[in-house]
């Protein structure tokens, strides 16, 4: 948009550059902040034809310029028509009371009689909520604390397009968030708070946009529940880790029983059993008032089955197991002469 003293046209306002200087800027990713106003269909009706100031306008204007001559020279008393616009920021200008362009950070010079300068922070903002108390769908009684992000994107809809920018935010937000967490379940609240956020985020940005804002997020700090509701959350919570650990121990008991099957089946091969023996005979040992004798376990094996084939011809053994005399083994491998068959040895 560009203007005159008295003329206000469609043209787009050519903002402050210094040519190539902002391509090597963009070269290296540095971005200028250059925010321009709107185009006329989206801003408030300024009027397409001539605006005419008259003769008092024009007489406010020269005397503004002369004013601001002087007011330049430093220990001067009259108005300094410059002022600082900070990094982060965008000013509006307005003559006469109507908008007339967009400046970027930095120095800028107005009017003093005529013009006027409004500032807006276009860097991201934050702003507490307030600690809401809403109803769920199941009845129960929850307070959540919140905070919003936002962003001013078009500083022309935020300053003239709404009056309270951030009052509007939190009221849409604060009537969103008692929206979306009145139509869910306490438990639902508890376990899905990063949804409730962005679905509060989504609601409010398609209203915010309208006012040149972007929500950048919404996040829910804390949700506090009464004494009742927070004893009866944890209980179930108990009950549910409860019945896990219950789980937990059957398959614990299946595995055990399962392992159990392994070893004995590794347990009854032959040399499974000859550690065992060894493991006895070394027990035997430790006992006080004990004589061991140790036989090899081949020559064992040879008695015994000598005495089988003492007592059972057909040499089954069934006659050492089930000898009607009811002496046991320890006679039948005497009587087989195991003590000749160790000094033998």
């Amino acid at each position: 948009m560009s203007s005159d003293r008295n003329t206000v046209t469609d043209e787009p306002h050519a903002s402050t550059s210094n040519g190539p200087r902002d391509v090597n800027l963009k070269a290296n990713g540095e971005h200028v902040i250059k925010v321009q106003p709107l185009k006329r269909s989206e801003m408030q009706d300024l009027g397409t034809q001539e605006v005419q100031h008259g003769i008092y306008g024009s007489m406010l204007q020269a005397l503004g310029s002369c004013i601001g001559l002087f007011g330049a020279v430093p220990c001067c008393p009259c108005p300094n028509p410059f002022r600082e616009v900070q990094q982060g920021s965008v000013g509006l200008v307005s003559r006469f009371g109507k908008f007339y362009k967009a400046v970027d950070p930095g120095l800028v010079q107005v009017n003093v009689c005529t013009e006027s300068l409004r500032v807006v922070d276009v860097k991201i903002q934050i702003s507490p909520i307030g600690r809401q108390k809403v109803i769920t769908r199941d009845n129960v009684d929850v307070e959540i604390d919140s905070v919003i992000y936002f962003q001013i994107m078009s500083p022309y809809r935020a300053a003239f397009g709404i009056s309270d920018l951030r009052q509007a935010l939190i009221e849409r937000a604060q009537t969103t968030l008692r929206h979306v967490v009145g139509a869910r379940m306490v438990q639902s609240v508890v376990t899905e708070r990063e949804a409730i956020a962005f679905e509060i985020a989504e609601i409010v940005g398609d209203v915010a946009d309208k006012w040149g804002v972007a929500i950048e997020g919404i996040l829910i700090k804390d949700i506090i529940f009464s004494p009742e509701v927070s004893a009866s959350l944890s209980s179930a919570a108990q009950q549910k880790r409860i019945g896990e650990s219950k789980v937990i121990a059957a398959r614990a008991e299946v595995d055990a029983a399962r392992l159990m099957r392994q070893a004995a089946d590794i347990l009854a091969s032959p040399a499974a059993m000859q550690i065992r023996q060894l493991e006895a005979l070394q027990t035997m040992a430790k006992s006080a008032n004990s004589k061991v004798v140790f036989v090899p376990m081949q020559l064992q094996s040879d008695v015994i089955g000598k005495v089988s084939s003492q007592y059972d011809p057909s040499g089954s053994g069934k006659g050492v197991l089930h000898d009607e005399s009811g002496e046991g083994m320890g006679s039948s491998v005497t009587q087989a002469g195991l003590l000749n068959s160790v000094s033998e040895v």
